[in-house]
């Protein structure tokens, strides 16, 4: 063999070991930056909540550490006929989504449905209500949102001053769901009517226990709860 031949396979092979060294070298530090920036994900998520207020369509995604907004997010909500539920929940999952739904969701336990925190396809959207009662953003933001909460996040939504009763009391009828219905569920099992599911679902075990507590009570017979039988209940507003 000569010895511009020997060379030349010398320096073939010190190449091919540079290239498969540096190679591994770099596919060991970029899994310590993934590690290191999962831990970073990890740790900072259990210090975030996310405040929702329907009315001024803004999602705020808040650091309890320090006290601050980390970022706000215009947002869509639900329509009139489906509203965003009100309350504190947690996320429970998160998805990869497509097609019509944006690209990523985060669902919510909210009892008495399925909804969540997901993008769109439709952009225009934002600002208005629009939706079944998810919260809309653009894909873009629940891309950057989804990278830094994970499960177990509070979710705090509002609408308007009155909690669990956003802008006011609302004449709740057999059939309807949400947060107030809650409230009332929560209120006649402390005074000793309702037994059934605290679920936000207004159905015919909560339908009796509020026709008992009403006979009871001496009120004018109905299914339908307003005023006076949110008084009898000792439920006000408060801001």
């Amino acid at each position: 063999m000569s010895k511009k031949l020997y060379m030349s396979i010398l320096i073939m092979l010190l190449v091919a070991i540079f290239l498969i060294l540096g190679n591994l070298i770099y596919k060991i530090s970029m899994k310590h930056r993934i590690n290191l920036e999962d831990v970073y994900l990890k740790n900072k998520a259990g210090n975030y909540t996310i405040l929702v207020e329907v009315h001024k369509k803004q999602l705020k995604l808040i650091d309890r550490e320090n006290e601050s907004i980390v970022k706000t997010y215009p947002i869509a909500t639900g329509k009139p006929s489906s509203p965003t539920p009100l309350g504190t929940f947690k996320i429970i999952e998160k998805a990869q989504w497509g097609e019509g739904f944006g690209t990523r969701r985060l669902g919510l336990n909210v009892p008495w449905g399925k909804y969540g925190i997901h993008g769109t396809n439709r952009p225009e959207s934002i600002g208005g209500n629009l939706s079944a009662g998810c919260i809309r953003m653009r894909n873009r933001d629940v891309e950057e949102l989804y990278s830094m909460v994970g499960h177990n996040t509070t979710v705090v939504i509002v609408n308007g001053l009155y909690g669990p009763f956003g802008q006011g009391f609302r004449v709740i009828k057999p059939g309807d769901r949400g947060s107030d219905v809650l409230e009332v569920q929560k209120r006649l099992k402390q005074k000793g009517y309702y037994e059934g599911s605290l679920d936000g679902i207004y159905g015919e075990g909560m339908k009796s226990a509020l026709i008992k507590f009403i006979k009871d009570n001496n009120l004018p017979l109905t299914d339908k709860i307003s005023g006076e039988i949110y008084s009898k209940l000792d439920i006000i507003l408060m801001e």
